[in-house]
């Protein structure tokens, strides 16, 4: 009996994917999910931010560094959105001229949810290793908890755990640490709130 041929999806596929949808193609299978909830958006641009006065400005930090929050990545057949990609600005000193990058970027940070989680710690890891990307952050903003990974001879090394209270110090952002704590703004009861009009 012949078995069945699946069709590879297509770029065609991905941009027919409702814009409140995330989409990718990994191993040639066009997977979607929601676009995040608050807690996980809250994280992205918090730790967004901290990287980006840091190490993008320059500003009481290295600088050198292109921070993006969710670009599409065209990794040789895979295309993914990664929550957070980091180049150095020696591998991508000018800006792409499409709505996607090629050149893989240095650092890649995935923020967990129950619907990623499978992807962000299966496919998506072995992809940014084929793709020679050198550190990897896992961030669950419902645990309070970051994995930081450096890719050392094709395989994740896993550097270090960081728990809610701790301070993040991991590469290659560590030349200037900050309290994990800040990532998760709906945690925080004693931010100030704007007064009711």
């Amino acid at each position: 009996m012949a078995e069945a041929v699946l069709r590879q999806a297509t770029y065609a596929d991905l941009e027919a994917v409702p814009e409140h949808r995330v989409a990718e193609i990994i191993d040639g299978v066009l997977e979607t999910h929601p676009r995040p909830r608050p807690r996980h958006a809250g994280a992205a641009v918090r730790l967004g931010g901290e990287l980006d006065l840091t190490f993008s400005r320059g500003r009481g930090g290295p600088g050198g560094w292109i921070i993006l929050i969710e670009p599409e990545l065209h990794l040789g057949s895979q295309i993914v959105v990664p929550d957070l990609a980091g180049w150095r600005r020696t591998r991508m000193p000018t800006e792409p001229e499409g709505a996607y990058i090629e050149t893989s970027p240095d650092w890649v940070c995935e923020i967990l949810s129950p619907s990623t989680t499978s992807l962000d710690r299966g496919p998506k890891r072995r992809i940014y290793a084929e793709a020679g990307i050198g550190h990897l952050w896992l961030l669950d903003p419902a645990a309070g908890v970051l994995e930081g990974f450096a890719l050392t001879d094709g395989r994740w090394v896993l550097l270090a755990t960081i728990q809610r209270g701790e301070t993040v110090a991991l590469p290659p952002f560590d030349a200037v640490p900050f309290p994990l704590g800040d990532l998760f703004p709906f945690d925080d009861p004693a931010a100030p709130a704007l007064p009711e009009t």
